[in-house]
């Protein structure tokens, strides 16, 4: 969560000391403009189609919800451009049949999933917060099998009308170093919202 504890931090160096946390909370709390309801379903459905790419290996439209400078940070590193995107990606890709594989050796089905996500939304920029699963079928006999798990740590980019992943950050929360750690990531999302809606008001 180092990225948006930053944007926090910025917030107390402004001048806002200890005793003012809880203002500083409230300060925080998302505001739901009329919009909010439609930038909510395009991000879902942005979020959703990213899922469905990377498990069907259709690579054009994964790069696809990135923006052209979009960035992706998991446990290989950060990595920026669609096309640098995609060529990690796909390497990475091929190497998880080394691990998930069904009784016969085959490469498994592996199936994402979103659960909880929490989305921000100020003006042509959005943070989302979202819980996700892996499974695949390389339990016994071919059954499912639950896998991964951890948090995806997003700030989305409207351009043309359209909303992109600007950055997403791929958190593990099996891997030392890449879990999201104790804070609320809600909480440090809406200080990074906060932060943007400051630095406009400027």
């Amino acid at each position: 969560m180092r990225n948006w504890k930053t944007a926090a931090l910025v917030l107390v160096a402004a001048g806002m000391g200890v005793t003012a946390l809880p203002a500083m909370a409230q300060d925080n709390a998302p505001t739901y403009s009329r919009g909010y309801a439609d930038d909510r379903a395009e991000i879902e459905d942005l979020m959703a189609r990213y899922m469905f790419a990377i498990d069907y290996f259709d690579w054009d439209a994964y790069v696809a919800t990135f923006a052209p400078d979009g960035e992706l940070t998991f446990a290989r590193g950060t990595t920026r451009g669609r096309e640098a995107i995609r060529a990690v990606v796909m390497d990475f890709s091929q190497g998880i049949g080394r691990f998930y594989h069904t009784a016969d050796g085959q490469p498994a089905k592996l199936r994402h999933v979103l659960l909880n996500s929490s989305i921000r939304v100020e003006g042509d920029r959005a943070w989302a917060s979202t819980l996700w699963q892996e499974m695949a079928n390389n339990g016994p006999d071919d059954t499912m099998k639950d896998g991964t798990y951890g948090l995806y740590q997003d700030e989305f980019v409207r351009l043309d009308g359209r909303w992109y992943i600007q950055k997403r950050n791929v958190l593990n929360e099996f891997i030392p170093g890449r879990n999201s750690g104790p804070a609320n990531p809600v909480s440090e999302m809406d200080a990074a919202a906060a932060a943007y809606r400051a630095q406009l008001a400027q």
